[in-house]
């Protein structure tokens, strides 16, 4: 196989393990908090906007060692034993014990920021200036497919059901327990860079070489490695990128564990209200797959660089937000278990949800996509650190969101998104004009990144 066809491959298979482990955890964050609601009735004390607060929280501050992890560990392996952790904090649910719930909950969010920064890594790695953009598409369309298995079952399996009993609620589990297995062992298939040496090397004395200076200088690289992330930290770019950052976090906690649960507490949808949780995910799905192919595997026919597609998400985010405003009840996110009855500006309309699920799913990968690309443009020396620091303002905001879910009317929760999204939007543009004029000045054509 050629260089580019290994890494293509490579490309291929880490799409598809992410797809395996992310079928299960996307699915699992879903329907976490409307399967915790059933529980609360038992010993079973936690929350699933809590659960996920912590996740995220932990996982941003891990971000800040995670380079150091990745450099020492490799991303390969990296990836292998974070995703072990996915799957057991998947496993809990299966029989559901409140210090084991927040236990997981800690070291899902350590593995989560070893597994994106790993995942970063592979993928600039695998990629150049020409082909960031591709692999960027490819990545995030295979990723989202995610969310169209996992929803499906959990549409078909909870049809008609009001309750979750404690036999729905293990079969699921276990199912996507094992998924998330499958993804992490398809890691291993991840084939390595041939590594080039110069003819007449004397490989026994390498060994003996690399042997005693092994420690030390994956130590060195772990310093270099978290020292080169306070530094990326306060650089213009990152900075006003952190901005663009922040709103894909608060976007993340509102469509997958806010708006399902919603969804699931409009009780005008009658019994079909938890599986159109599922359905749900499933239009989310749909609109992050069209995204990430039509914007990854079609920039190269773009003369127009990142900035058209990310006014498209902020433009397609507020025409969803808009239609939630007037079609969800204000009470809905923090709704007990009996559900909502109260109507907002219209009578619920499941078409309208399921068309919102769709471009919350567009628009967030529009940003996401655009994302992942320029940072694989700029940082492309320094991709480790880059893409843990995309993950810690992303996590920690996630976290914040999470937080507040259990708190913020939905009106309050659309403010904030809004008002994010648009300065985000604008420093994003900031930093791809930066971009554009760098390239011009190296004699580059713009429509290559």
């Amino acid at each position: 196989m050629s260089p580019e066809g290994k890494k293509l491959f490579n490309i291929i298979i880490l799409g598809v393990s992410f797809m395996f482990i992310f079928t299960a955890f996307q699915s699992c964050g879903n329907i976490a908090q409307t399967v915790i609601t059933n529980l609360n009735n038992t010993d079973f004390h936690g929350s699933g906007y809590t659960s996920m607060s912590v996740i995220y929280g932990v996982l941003s501050a891990s971000n800040l060692i995670s380079p150091s992890l990745v450099a020492i560990v490799g991303p390969q392996f990296s990836m292998v034993i974070s995703g072990v952790f996915y799957s057991l904090y998947i496993a809990v649910f299966i029989q559901p014990a409140t210090w084991a719930f927040y236990t997981a909950s800690v070291l899902i969010g350590i593995a989560a920021a070893v597994l994106w920064t790993a995942q970063g890594n592979c993928l600039t790695e695998n990629s150049d200036e020409n082909t960031i953009g591709r692999n960027s598409g490819i990545f995030w369309a295979l990723l989202q497919f995610s969310l169209i298995f996992g929803n499906l079952y959990i549409y078909l399996a909870w049809q008609g059901k009001t309750h979750i009993s404690e036999s729905d609620r293990r079969t699921v589990f276990i199912a996507l327990t094992v998924i998330s297995l499958v993804g992490t062992v398809l890691f291993f298939l991840i084939r390595k860079q041939e590594d080039t040496k110069a003819p007449g090397d004397d490989d026994s004395t390498n060994e003996i070489l690399g042997e005693s200076s092994s420690a030390r200088n994956k130590m060195m690289r772990a310093v270099a490695a978290f020292k080169k992330s306070i530094t990326l930290s306060f650089t213009k770019e990152m900075l006003l990128l952190s901005v663009t950052t922040a709103y894909t976090g608060l976007v993340l906690t509102f469509f997958s564990g806010v708006y399902g649960t919603c969804i699931g507490a409009v009780n005008r949808f009658g019994s079909e209200e938890k599986s159109l949780i599922g359905l749900s995910g499933i239009f989310i799905g749909v609109g992050e797959i069209l995204g990430g192919g039509i914007f990854g595997l079609l920039s190269k026919r773009s003369r127009s660089g990142r900035n058209p597609v990310v006014m498209l998400g902020i433009l397609v985010h507020f025409i969803a937000f808009y239609l939630i405003f007037f079609n969800m009840p204000n009470d809905a996110p923090i709704a007990p278990m009996e559900g909502t009855d109260q109507v907002a500006y219209m009578i619920p309309s499941k078409e309208v949800a399921m068309l919102c699920s769709f471009l919350l799913g567009l628009g967030d990968s529009c940003f996401n996509t655009q994302l992942l690309s320029i940072l694989g443009f700029l940082y492309s020396e320094d991709s480790a650190p880059a893409f843990a620091i995309f993950k810690f303002v992303q996590s920690i905001c996630a976290a914040v969101a999470y937080f507040y879910s259990n708190y913020f009317l939905l009106q309050w929760q659309l403010l904030i998104m809004v008002l994010v999204g648009f300065f985000g939007t604008i420093t994003f543009f900031t930093v791809e004009w930066g971009a554009a004029a760098a390239l011009a000045a190296r004699g580059s054509d713009y429509s290559s990144i």
